[in-house]
């Protein structure tokens, strides 16, 4: 008798842990490890903010300017080194910019849509020597900056694929040891609780995510698109491209 009713409480015990451990291993599933920032592109910054606002009941702040990009952005924590870049236009860096530039990709949005994501896999230079032995070509590491509305500046380093799939594979980051990660500042309350990748193939993405050392869940679907869903006060968001 003894003996059932210890057995019947270690069960117990034992699903309990299962229960509390289970939510949080799942988020971390849905989650690349090495997801840095998602970028929500947008013709108009504000309009940007306002939509995810609408959405979560979170305003992104404002965060500043990319000098010869011709990109502005607005910054929302989504928890531990992570975050939203709304990125839009740069009305003031329009006659600096090439044509046919990513500033005119996003002039063109009809609504805000996800254009692209970061990684922070560590090391930029000893990423890129092994993406040059696996025979994957990149550009970087390149150094970039930008002055937060503070007048402190932000550092990092990128390194970028050439084929990176439309914006669906990712370009990686390095942050500077003295810069502040944007995920800590920015205005919290909201949290990423899936990201994922769709394909008409899904088995030839999911590949490429290996060769980059990157787990991404990939789902079936009509078209190659990045998607996610984020958590806020008002409710869930979900992003496609």
């Amino acid at each position: 008798m003894n003996r059932n009713v210890n057995s019947r409480r270690e069960f117990i015990v034992m699903m309990a842990g299962a229960a509390a451990v289970a939510p949080r291993n799942l988020m971390e599933a849905q989650v690349p490890k090495m997801l840095d920032h998602i970028l929500l592109g947008c013709a108009n910054l504000e309009r940007g903010v306002a939509f995810v606002e609408e959405k979560t009941g979170v305003k992104a702040a404002f965060g500043g300017v990319h000098p010869g990009r011709g990109t502005q952005n607005a910054l929302l924590s989504l928890g531990e080194r992570q975050y939203l870049e709304i990125i839009a236009p740069d009305p003031e860096q329009r006659s600096t910019v090439a044509a046919h530039s990513f500033w005119d990709e996003l002039g063109k949005l009809k609504e805000p849509r996800l254009v692209t994501w970061a990684a922070h896999p560590g090391n930029l230079v000893a990423l890129s020597a092994k993406l040059a032995k696996a025979g994957v070509v990149a550009d970087g590491p390149t150094p970039g900056s930008r002055k937060r509305p503070d007048g402190k500046l932000l550092q990092w380093k990128t390194l970028n694929l050439k084929e990176d799939a439309g914006g669906i594979l990712p370009f990686f980051i390095e942050w500077g040891a003295e810069s502040v990660h944007p995920s800590v500042d920015a205005p919290k309350g909201c949290a990423l609780e899936e990201f994922w990748a769709e394909s008409p193939k899904p088995q030839d993405l999911e590949k490429q995510f290996a060769s980059l050392g990157l787990e991404v869940e990939v789902k079936r679907g009509d078209m190659a698109r990045l998607a996610a869903r984020i958590a806020g006060p008002k409710g869930n968001m979900e992003l496609r491209g």
